[in-house]
């Protein structure tokens, strides 16, 4: 058997309020919606853009963080490069996120969009 086609498309935060959260990561990143329909958002740049997707789920529960024994752990996170940190995290408060309380690096900043999904802000040129 030959093996298909397969391409990363994108990824998708769960979240009680898909147009909520799709919103708030439209403005951080400038993304243009690309789809939506009851209960799920996509938005992309461009063909050559991976999508970010968010899905509603009435069960969804913010994870903590850092993870601790019996709470809810984060299944993943987005990692976002920038040219100047301190005024990308403070664009990111302006648009609904927070700083985490635990920061284990000093070049990275973790923030926690406004569902309680990390996010780390870091500078570009550690890629």
């Amino acid at each position: 058997m030959s093996k298909p086609r397969l391409q990363l498309a994108g990824t998708v935060l769960s979240t009680r309020d898909a147009g909520a959260l799709a919103g708030f990561y439209q403005r951080l990143l400038g993304l243009p919606k690309r789809y939506e329909e009851e209960g799920w958002v996509i938005l992309r740049a461009d063909d050559s853009f991976q999508a970010l997707s968010f899905h509603q789920d009435v069960e969804y529960t913010p994870p903590v963080w850092p993870s601790r024994p019996g709470q809810q752990l984060m299944m993943a996170h987005l990692d976002i490069a920038t040219d100047d940190l301190a005024g990308a995290v403070a664009y990111a408060i302006e648009c609904g996120a927070t700083v985490a309380e635990y920061q284990p690096q000093e070049d990275v900043m973790v923030m926690l969009d406004p569902d309680g999904h990390p996010f780390c802000l870091f500078p570009a040129e550690i890629l």
